[in-house]
């Protein structure tokens, strides 16, 4: 897991092949003006989900974890508390793995919170299990998808 400003995010586009498209459009897009939906850069290889939607008390957000894609999640409109915990150490499986959403759920409780404002992001790998859209009222956020190479 990476934890950061969007002005750093430089730093991290040596990660991933996709990561300089994916920060590039996060800092030169009002995304604020995005309408709710996917949007979709390179198919099945880094997209969009635009979402606005409700945050949730802590004992109500799961953890997640993916396979295939690496999460960049960025709060647009609110601050954003988040849940993690290492995936290795999860093991009350809320969903097995569904490989069509690619996503499965536990129950284990967080093991760190921390909060992002806008203009932080949060980069989780497959090794990080997260439960976001942890606060109070509405939010915007984006979740870039990037396909793990």
């Amino acid at each position: 897991m990476i934890i950061d400003s969007l002005k750093n995010s430089a730093r991290y586009e040596q990660l991933n092949p996709y990561f300089k498209q994916a920060f590039d459009f996060l800092k030169n897009n009002q995304l604020s003006q995005l309408e709710a939906g996917k949007l979709v850069l390179e198919e099945d290889k880094l997209f969009l989900m635009i979402n606005d939607t409700q945050l949730k008390n802590k004992p109500d957000a799961k953890l997640e974890i993916h396979n295939k894609y690496i999460d960049i999640q960025v709060p647009v409109s609110t601050a954003e508390t988040f849940g993690w915990k290492e995936r290795s150490a999860c093991r009350e499986v809320l969903s097995p793995y569904n490989p069509e959403k690619e996503v499965a759920f536990y129950e284990d409780v967080p093991t760190t919170y921390f909060t992002l404002q806008a203009g932080e992001f949060a980069i989780f790998f497959p090794e990080d299990g997260h439960a976001p859209c942890i606060g109070n009222g509405d939010i915007k956020k984006i979740i870039v998808k990037i396909i793990c190479t």
